[in-house]
């Protein structure tokens, strides 16, 4: 839920004391549901932190955590726990005005402040104080992590062997230096010994110019002696803090990969018991006390998708209580999630799996007359995909050259990191951009078109969601990196010729890193906001997607969706491989209001009864009464089918009988080479070919990225570097016009999107939808909005 906050200006006061105090604090009144309305709390800045308190604040500095502490190492007073009610980080928040009086803080969709102020003066003054405190909370990040980057860049052993030369270099002089002091000493005590017994004045004459020679040595001596010593403190000094965190990250590193290794053998243990009791167990009548033991054996994973047991019946449960998006992230094989949940319990027969094939005579695969969609629909595709337009398009790329790379050199310095903050070679990457891996969820484009006919509402739904399904078809091939879209980037894809859908897409955001997208197709359109969280855990790279996306139909059905959790196992040892898991919610909106669809990705186990990459979900009315059955996998196929009767069940546990199950989609197999192109499908090999006509910020145009794909990676390293530089820059110089406007009392615009704008969505949540202006523009060539980022 968002947070409305009224600003009681007089009560704000900003400080210019020292470091650790507030940049702003003081009362405001904050919303809290419709009960209590609005609460006085009491509001720190600090830090990057906008936190709350329900009494003035004005204690000392809080205890962190050893990780928080390194992240905020000066400490902060809003991070006070017993009384602190919330807090949001400036770090990659948008922060922009909604009117005279009022702004909006959000963080990327899982927390939303809105704010109005008393008059027009307070909204700036607090708008120019948090401009400023996230731009400070990113340079101190960006600064700890060049920091360690160089820090791990320099503990390489042939630096290490150079430092401790260098040392002992320094302790030879100190010895030399020692040895001539001693030696001229002992020349110096014997003149003064017999300059006291020469009683001769001529001789005590030459005596003494002797003691006077003898003293200038001895003094050249002891300032050598000197210098050598404050050169051998310099040198220790300048290295010891260095070795300090060197011997710190080392042991961050053992005690990680220490860990890592304990949870292996754990699982081993596990897969080793779990065979043992499976070779053991007897082939006659299974007893209760075996039935439970079947939860650690071991099922073999059905080659053509799923068994026709499983498509016979299977059992779904359905959270109940809530019709919004849920996002249960630690669904994954890696992790477990201990919260509860109440659940509607539902059992699916199928009354009859003789569908009707008619044999074609070449071999190749039957068609299903009840599901002749899926197979007409995705021949169309191919014959579209392989130029069947108005233009001829290729059908790979340039293939992939075989560079070895050392792996455990780039990631063991990665461990923790969020993944848009690693400085990534191209080795790790695909010649495609984020933008255009986006535009990739319509190459079964033709699942909407389908969906676009259908007169019932929630056939249409399970339609919607066999889509949503196909967009994870690729992932199953797929484990390279796309490059990050720079700021201001875009990508164009017009395929209205063959395939019947064209759309855009802009890089709107860079802390966070985010993406707008706009599709229309055949009697629907379709619109995203794409960002995510990412983090590398040594084992596996997890990425869960922040944005929703939504589809509207010509008869005014509207759904919306968010998708799953995304995991690529075996990132240090073994061969790559990517799993989707979670729970899926498709609400309807406007004319489908209260129609939903639950779908289930089940995550990859040993020990799992299902197959893997399995999908199951069900489609419910209003009522919530299952109408259609959703049931496949998300690299193979999907079949709906429809709900005929409800046998029996209760509120919680219900059992419903279905009719034969339709085609809904069916994967298009890449080649059998695809892997020497980058396990690229036919219509990814077309989204980065060069076009004319399109924006000068087009992710075809993007030189990196181009050179990646002719093959010439050296350069494209060095290209990629340089582009990162520039877009560092520019971000510099706007951080330093922030400034300057705060300085001179005056408001300095956030950045706006060319081709998209902000707008409220339905929940009241500030989302990016598409202006409808640049197909105009590309018919005529005027790109002058377009800035420099290449």
């Amino acid at each position: 839920m968002s947070d409305v906050v009224s600003v009681k200006g007089q009560n704000a006061s900003s400080s210019l004391g020292g470091q650790n105090d507030p940049d702003m604090k003081g009362w405001l009144f904050k919303w809290t549901n419709y009960l209590k309305g609005y609460q006085r709390r009491w509001f720190v800045l600090q830090n990057g932190l906008l936190s709350y308190y329900r009494a003035e604040h004005n204690g000392g500095v809080s205890t962190l955590s050893i990780r928080r502490r390194r992240k905020f190492r000066n400490g902060n007073q809003a991070e006070m726990t017993h009384t602190c009610r919330g807090s949001i980080s400036l770090h990659g928040a948008l922060i922009y005005p909604v009117d005279a009086c009022t702004f909006v803080i959000s963080n990327g969709g899982t927390q939303t402040f809105h704010i109005r102020a008393a008059s027009e003066v307070e909204r700036q003054c607090w708008v120019t104080a948090l401009e400023l405190a996230k731009a400070k909370a990113i340079r101190n990040m960006e600064s700890e992590e060049d920091e360690e980057e160089q820090d791990a860049a320099s503990g390489s052993p042939e630096e290490w062997s150079s430092i401790v030369r260098e040392l002992q270099s320094r302790l030879e002089d100190l010895q030399t230096c020692s040895d001539l002091i001693g030696k001229h000493g002992a020349a110096l005590q014997r003149a003064l010994g017999e300059l006291e017994m020469n009683v001769d004045q001529e001789s005590a004459q030459g005596k003494s110019k002797a003691v006077s020679e003898r003293a200038t040595l001895f003094r050249i001596a002891s300032n050598a002696m000197i210098n050598a010593c404050s050169e051998y403190l310099s040198t220790a000094q300048t290295h010891g803090h260095k070795w300090t965190r060197l011997l710190q990250h080392e042991r961050e590193q053992r005690q990680r990969l220490q860990e890592m290794v304990e949870t292996l053998a754990q699982q081993h243990s596990k897969l080793e018991q779990a065979a043992a009791a499976n070779a053991k167990r007897p082939n006659g009548p299974v007893s209760a006390s075996e039935e439970e033991e079947d939860e650690n054996e071991f099922y073999d994973a059905v080659a053509d998708g799923y068994s026709s047991t499983e498509q016979q019946q299977f059992t779904l449960n359905i959270p109940t209580g809530a019709s919004g998006h849920r996002r249960h992230s630690s669904d994954s094989s890696s992790e477990t999630d201990d919260t509860t949940q109440e659940t509607h319990q539902v059992v699916v027969r199928t009354s009859n799996l003789h569908e009707k094939r008619v044999a074609s005579g070449d071999g190749k695969e039957d068609k299903f007359e009840d599901g002749e969609f899926g197979e007409v629909a995705a021949s169309t595709s191919r014959v579209g995909l392989r130029g069947g337009g108005a233009r001829s398009r290729r059908t790979t790329v340039p293939e992939k050259p075989n560079y070895p790379l050392n792996l455990w050199s780039i990631v063991k310095n990665c461990i923790g990191k969020d993944l848009s903050k690693i400085p990534m070679p191209v080795n790790f990457s695909e010649p495609l951009s984020m933008l255009q891996r986006l535009a990739e969820d319509f190459e079964y484009a033709d699942i909407l078109d389908k969906a676009a006919t259908c007169t019932d509402v929630c056939e249409q739904l399970a339609y919607v969601a066999a889509f949503t399904i196909s967009s994870y078809s690729t992932t199953s091939s797929r484990t390279g990196k796309p490059f990050n879209p720079l700021l201001g980037e875009t990508f164009e894809f017009d395929r209205s010729d063959d395939l019947g859908w064209k759309l855009v897409s802009e890089q709107v955001s860079h802390h966070p890193p985010m993406v707008a997208q706009h599709c229309e197709g055949r009697g629907w359109i379709c619109w995203q906001e794409f960002t995510m969280t990412s983090k590398f855990r040594g084992k596996y790279l997890q990425v869960v997607p922040l944005g929703t996306a939504t589809v509207e139909f010509a008869n005014g059905n509207k759904f919306s969706w968010r998708k799953v959790t995304t995991t690529v196992h075996n990132i240090i040892v073994g061969k790559l491989w990517v799993d989707q898991h979670g729970d899926m919610d498709i609400v309807g909106k406007d004319a489908a209001e209260g129609i939903t669809c639950h779908l289930k990705y089940v995550p990859y186990s040993y020990f799992s009864k299902d197959s893997q990459r399995r999908v199951k979900g069900a489609v419910m009315d209003t009522s919530d009464t299952v109408k259609w059955i959703i049931n496949g996998t998300w690299d193979d196929r999907v079949d709906v089918s429809q709900v005929t009767k409800p046998v029996s069940g209760s509120n919680n546990n219900s059992v419903y009988e279905t009719g034969a199950p339709a085609l809904a989609w069916k994967r298009n197999m890449p080649d059998k080479e695809a892997e020497k192109y980058y396990g690229f499908t036919l219509l990814a090999s077309q989204l980065n070919e060069p076009e004319d006509g399109v924006a000068p910020t087009d992710s075809r145009l993007r030189p990196d990225q181009r050179l990646m794909e002719n093959g010439e990676w050296d350069d494209a390293n060095k290209e990629k570097l340089r582009l990162e530089e520039k877009q560092r820059a520019a971000r510099r110089r706007r951080e330093a016009e922030v400034e300057k406007a705060a300085i001179d009392g005056e408001a300095y615009p956030p950045y706006e999107p060319i081709w998209f704008k902000q707008v409220k969505d339905d929940n009241d949540s500030i989302v990016h939808v598409y202006k409808g202006n640049y197909w105009t523009a590309k018919k005529n060539q005027d790109w002058a909005n377009c800035p420099d980022i290449f």
